[in-house]
């Protein structure tokens, strides 16, 4: 069986994706690599931050999903996203740059012997820069070169998915026996999974959270993980042992950018299996990835009804000198 790679992308929702594009764009330096639609409701932005090219487990993305109130956070959801930076010395930059641009941070800690920094956004969605200073296992992405962050200290790819759960038993044998992580660490409530080549993108972090409320999905919170696979092929070999345990999918999605499969295998849990090509620059060249509205070919026919529908976002950057500070 051909494990899973890692964690591919998160997915989550946000009250206003032009304020979701200027948090990761100026304060977080990641790129813009996609501006697209939700294409299951497609009068929602789906905005994808990644790497400088896109690469598979590197891209957060957002839905902002018209009218919808803000989420709870509790048990029974995913919690936390990660994301990587080079060293233990990158953090103490950020503390200092949270600090200048009036982000809401816990200062540097440590989790399972590795140096973090949690801190939030203008919805209260929760984010965790982890430092890959003596990390081995599946290797990061590539810094946006001409983003706003100096490169040594630049954010790399996606890090541990925290997910909090009322049956952590259960949540451990889905994972161990369904999909194969391991279980690596534990830390009281807290327990360290990873998958194939493991290390800090290829890990999720189990909380034990029986006495919390349950989570409420809304702007501020996660909609979904996805994890990688190498092509159509292997996703076609996770379906069959999904299912094979009795678990309904999806059956293959077609994304255009990727293929996706899902399952909500654990309670208020959306797991997407998703492959790690073509990519996004099919549509679109590398110098101005994420500069207009791009959509899908099974959509193309309906772009005039979209862009009524969706207003315009300025997410023009090939035509910005940023200053690295």
């Amino acid at each position: 069986m051909n494990h899973l790679k890692g964690v591919h992308h998160v997915t989550a929702i946000t009250s206003s994706a032009e304020e979701n594009y200027k948090f990761f764009t100026y304060t977080l330096g990641m790129r813009l690599v996609k501006k697209t639609v939700n294409q299951d409701d497609i009068q929602t932005y789906h905005l994808f931050f990644a790497d400088d090219e896109g690469n598979a487990g590197t891209d957060m993305t957002f839905f902002d999903f018209p009218g919808i109130p803000q989420g709870r956070h509790g048990t029974d959801e995913i919690y936390r996203t990660a994301f990587r930076v080079p060293s233990d010395e990158a953090l103490n930059y950020w503390v200092k740059r949270f600090d200048r641009l009036q982000v809401k941070h816990e200062g540097i800690t440590e989790q399972f012997g590795v140096k973090v920094l949690s801190f939030v956004d203008f919805d209260d969605q929760k984010y965790q820069l982890i430092s890959d200073e003596n990390n081995q296992g599946i290797a990061s992405g590539k810094p946006w070169q001409k983003g706003p962050v100096p490169l040594e200290y630049a954010i790399t790819g996606l890090g541990p998915v925290h997910m909090r759960v009322t049956k952590f038993d259960y949540m451990k044998e889905m994972l161990e026996k369904v999909l194969l992580f391991k279980e690596i660490a534990t830390d009281g409530d807290f327990h360290l999974f990873e998958v194939g080549e493991g290390g800090n993108g290829a890990q999720v972090i189990i909380e034990y959270a029986p006495d919390l409320p349950a989570g409420r999905q809304g702007f501020g919170t996660v909609h979904h993980v996805a994890f990688r696979v190498e092509d159509r092929a292997v996703l076609d070999e996770w379906t069959n042992r999904i299912e094979s345990f009795g678990f309904q999918t999806s059956g293959f999605v077609d994304r255009f950018f990727f293929g996706s499969l899902y399952s909500r295998m654990a309670p208020g849990i959306l797991f997407e299996f998703a492959t790690d090509g073509p990519g996004f620059m099919g549509d679109e060249p590398y110098e101005t990835l994420g500069e207009k509205l791009s959509l899908p070919p099974f959509l193309e026919a309906k772009r005039e009804e979209i862009e009524k529908l969706v207003r315009p976002i300025d997410t023009v950057r090939s035509t910005i000198d940023f200053v690295k500070e």
